[in-house]
């Protein structure tokens, strides 16, 4: 059975209060995109306000997401219904979509848009798809079971991260060749680049990170983080790590690779990301059916946003706000 099945019921009724950011860091003009697997849709969080702009219609139980600012869209993955999704960021149009077949899961955009990536869960592979035309255009072979994917900044490499093969795939993309197969934690889901260069998967199965060089394809360090680690994400030098069953989320040192301090969220949490100005880190909460703010200066959490049922954002979901 997949990971996105088997949800749990929970209570929907949740009241919840934005607080205020007024002793926190700004995060205006940022919005974030964040996909509701249990009611299908994308709730578009202003964050400055603390208010859900517009929630849009997204069949399929998404949870991957992928925002390309510089096109003003975002990218959603369907794996119900194996659909591929291109929307419009400002007005939650669709503009586009694709079907594939065995199990889309992951999603990355190239830096300059042309391409989106998609990974299948159930056939070890990675699709390449132009975003001009929405069709299929590269393959590339992974490990058993490929789920997160992150591109490097200048769009010289693909990672993706192989669940059920332990390791890490780096691709080049000038060739779309297998650079390096790296060994890493147990059952590694969710994976980012760092302010360093260096790639960084969060391993469910060994609660741990691990840190990766894409270049040489040697791992450089492992921090030990709370219970179920799904994604990673960064700001003022740090990693912010989601602990799924610990209800936290986990802050550490780059450099040491070392846990410094666990900061309590909602309960589940899984998609990370951080706003434009690095001063504020978003998490989505997925049986709390909130998004926390947390400080990335002070590490506390200093807002919290209702959102649709199940949030799992899991991707690059937070854009500068294009207007709506």
């Amino acid at each position: 059975m997949l990971w996105w099945n088997g949800l749990r019921a929970i209570d929907t009724a949740l009241a919840v209060m934005f607080l205020s950011l007024a002793a926190g860091p700004t995060v205006a003009g940022d919005i974030a995109f964040v996909t509701n697997q249990n009611s299908s849709d994308v709730s578009i969080l202003d964050l400055e306000t603390g208010v859900e702009r517009q929630r849009v219609a997204v069949p399929g139980k998404p949870a991957a997401i992928a925002v390309h600012p510089a096109s003003g869209v975002f990218y959603t993955v369907g794996p119900d219904t194996k659909t591929v999704s291109k929307f419009d960021q400002a007005s939650g149009e669709v503009l586009d979509d694709l079907v594939l077949d065995g199990g889309p899961l992951g999603i990355a955009v190239a830096p300059d848009g042309s391409m989106i990536f998609v990974s299948d869960w159930y056939n070890a592979r990675i699709w390449g798809v132009n975003t001009d035309g929405m069709e299929v255009v590269r393959t590339l072979e992974t490990g058993s079971a490929p789920a997160g994917l992150v591109v490097a900044e200048d769009g010289s490499w693909l990672a993706s991260a192989d669940r059920d093969a332990d390791q890490v795939s780096v691709f080049d993309l000038a060739t779309f060749k297998l650079r390096h197969s790296v060994p890493v934690g147990v059952r590694p889901f969710g994976i980012s680049v760092g302010p360093d260069g260096f790639v960084y998967t969060t391993d469910v199965g060994s609660n741990s990170v691990t840190k990766v060089d894409p270049v040489l394809g040697e791992v450089t360090g492992t921090a030990e983080v709370g219970e179920r680690p799904y994604g990673i994400a960064f700001a003022g030098g740090k990693g912010f790590v989601t602990n799924q069953y610990s209800d936290t989320v986990s802050v550490i040192n780059l450099d040491a690779m070392t846990e410094q301090v666990t900061i309590d969220v909602g309960e589940y949490p899984e998609g990370i990301d951080v706003t434009g100005d690095g001063g504020t880190v978003i998490v989505a909460n997925w049986f709390s059916n909130t998004v926390s703010l947390i400080d990335a200066g002070g590490l506390d959490v200093i807002g919290e946003i209702a959102t649709g049922d199940g949030p799992r954002a899991f991707g690059k979901f937070v854009a500068p706000d294009v207007g709506g």
